[in-house]
């Protein structure tokens, strides 16, 4: 079992209530390694807040994720990030690319940090991979939509993660390109033969995934 959700709920305090939010409830999963999975739900219903979760970009107000075997609520905020860095990927909505990087720099930048001496030929064979060879010295504002989420798809793939996590990645993109770009990210994940979490609100898009999972509420139905 590469991934167990166990007993999570995700609650957030506000200011104009005596009385805490609660986003997720008694939340179970587990998923295998090698598995892909669709998340759906609509808008409000706490997909990006489990991504996140899974991601260990935020904690949960109680119960435990456990990503090969490790409890990531253990760790330290150092080690979470070395634990993240090198087991998990995530493609978001928004690309996330770094404005003033050409994008083989932004491909580079997660083997950087572990000082890689291979950082850039690995780099540059991730943007062929995804047909951006003839595009690795553009800043990101020279390229698409489609293109910047191409790159934000070679940066996630290319230190090899153990999970891919996909928070609704094509939902800026025009239906054409979000087909293709959908496509790629199936076609690579099996290829490398990763574990996919994919968040959704698209329904045919979800049943590329082997298993499905609806969010409504806050709980898995």
């Amino acid at each position: 079992m590469i991934l167990e959700v166990n007993k999570l709920f995700k609650r957030f305090e506000t200011a104009a209530s005596h009385e805490p939010i609660e986003v997720l409830m008694d939340l179970n999963l587990a998923v295998e390694a090698g598995e892909t999975v669709a998340i759906l739900g609509q808008s409000g219903s706490g997909k990006s807040t489990l991504l996140s979760l899974l991601a260990g970009l935020d904690s949960p107000s109680s119960g435990e994720i456990l990503l090969t075997g490790q409890n990531m609520q253990e760790l330290s905020e150092e080690q979470l990030a070395k634990f993240r860095a090198k087991n998990i990927s995530i493609i978001f909505q928004q690309f996330h690319l770094m404005s003033h990087l050409t994008a083989l720099e932004n491909v580079s930048l997660p083997l950087d940090l572990f000082k890689d001496a291979d950082a850039t030929e690995k780099a540059r064979e991730a943007l062929d991979q995804v047909g951006l060879s003839h595009r690795m010295d553009h800043f990101p504002h020279q390229l698409s939509g489609g293109e910047c989420q191409r790159v934000a798809i070679a940066r996630a793939m290319v230190v090899r993660p153990k999970i891919l996590l996909a928070d609704e990645p094509t939902g800026n993109l025009d239906n054409a390109t979000g087909e293709l770009i959908s496509k790629m990210i199936f076609d690579l994940v099996e290829q490398h033969k990763m574990t996919l979490l994919f968040v959704t609100h698209n329904e045919n898009l979800a049943l590329r995934c082997g298993r499905q999972q609806r969010l409504q509420g806050g709980k898995f139905i």
